[in-house]
């Protein structure tokens, strides 16, 4: 089975340098879609709920920002884990507004960035968003191989602070990944435009997981007509018309998406078998190379075969390919499952839990944790034994 590319989770944004390219109206077809499940619309995205303005005023809240200045004291107000904390929760099951956020105390680092945004102009403050430039991080979810990528965000009380980012006094760097890779960061600023593409194609995405193809595709249609300068919106139109059957459509997007990212693996990737569906089977090969000299291994490329391994029941094996599909995606908790799997079947039952506990530590959803602490308390209980 084939599995397309769709980019998810705050995807990768493109450098500010690249240039804006002409309008692309030929790439919609509104009438092969039926009308969104509800609106798709990001007036709101930055929008302050009545609870939070509520939360803003509220004693607490104000000691903090007079006590430890207004942006330390945001931040402990939102993220301290306290009495009077929010104590939210890493949760990157769908990407949520500002108000969202704040009524689930749950987010992906995308929700968090936006959320953390609306409060802190709401104060005032100066924000810069930026792009974090990251191992590349994938996951799968119903056939889809899913990059995602990452942003946090800056804040300082006035603009000219922002070229003062050294100084924790003037500008502080918020930074909401659920691990240690953030502090080897390279980055990119975004404009908050970009922003809101970011958030609008994530809701594509994430609509084409759970099957919602006219919710994909509107949104993937608003994320791409601000002309964004990168491709991740493109290759998620693309999908959303290979999915619904448009081979020729998604072939328009693909090459949209190439245009402005002409290595991008995703977009060739994606749009190699398209090719090969059209009858354009010497360009097809032409993709195919291409693809093979920009990543000659693939994601999940060790992972697939210990998969195999596996349920041949060759456990050794299995072992060596996930350990190298871990080294190459060590934040990735499918991987530690499975070869936490494994190694209960060799009977590795104390190296098993240390791969449970970190599948459940690196998990980003709040299901699939939950799933792994039970798992993990049920082995501890079989060790008590």
């Amino acid at each position: 089975m084939r599995h397309l590319v769709a980019i998810l989770l705050v995807l990768l944004g493109g450098c500010a340098s690249t240039p804006r390219l002409p309008p692309t109206p030929d790439l919609y077809s509104d009438a092969s879609f039926g009308p969104p499940s509800k609106p798709v619309d990001t007036s709101e995205l930055f929008t302050l709920s009545p609870e939070m303005r509520d939360y803003l005023h509220s004693p607490s809240f104000q000691n903090r920002l007079r006590t430890r200045g207004r942006e330390h004291g945001l931040l402990e107000a939102l993220y301290n884990g306290s009495k009077t904390g929010l104590k939210l929760d890493y949760d990157a099951t769908y990407t949520r507004n500002a108000a969202e956020t704040y009524r689930d105390r749950a987010g992906n680092c995308m929700s968090l960035v936006i959320m953390t945004a609306a409060f802190a102009k709401e104060l005032g403050m100066t924000v810069r968003y930026q792009n974090v430039l990251l191992e590349e991080s994938w996951s799968r979810n119903g056939g889809l191989y899913l990059l995602s990528g990452h942003v946090n965000l800056v804040l300082a009380y006035r603009a000219s602070d922002l070229m003062s980012v050294a100084d924790p006094e003037r500008a502080l760097v918020v930074d909401f990944l659920p691990d240690q890779r953030a502090d080897r960061r390279y980055t990119q600023p975004l404009e908050e435009e970009e922003i809101v593409m970011m958030y609008q194609n994530n809701r594509a995405a994430e609509a084409l997981v759970q099957g919602k193809l006219d919710d994909a595709y509107w949104w993937a249609r608003a994320a791409t007509r601000g002309n964004a300068r990168t491709a991740l919106a493109y290759n998620t139109l693309g999908v959303v018309y290979e999915r619904r059957g448009n081979l020729a459509m998604a072939e328009r997007a693909y090459r949209a998406a190439l245009m402005r990212e002409p290595e991008s693996a995703a977009a060739l990737r994606n749009l190699e078998p398209v090719l090969t569906a059209l009858g354009k089977t010497e360009e097809a090969k032409e993709v195919a190379q291409r693809v093979a000299r920009i990543e000659p291994i693939p994601p999940f490329h060790y992972f697939n075969k210990g998969v195999t391994a596996y349920r041949n029941g060759d456990y050794n094996e299995a072992r060596n390919l996930f350990e190298r599909e871990v080294k190459r995606a060590p934040y990735y908790d499918e991987f530690h499952f499975w070869l936490a799997a494994t190694l209960l079947r060799l009977g590795e039952t104390e190296e098993a839990r240390e791969q449970l506990a970190l599948a459940a530590d690196t998990s980003t959803r709040q299901d699939t944790r939950s799933l792994y602490q039970a798992k993990l308390a049920h082995l501890r209980q079989l060790g008590m034994r």
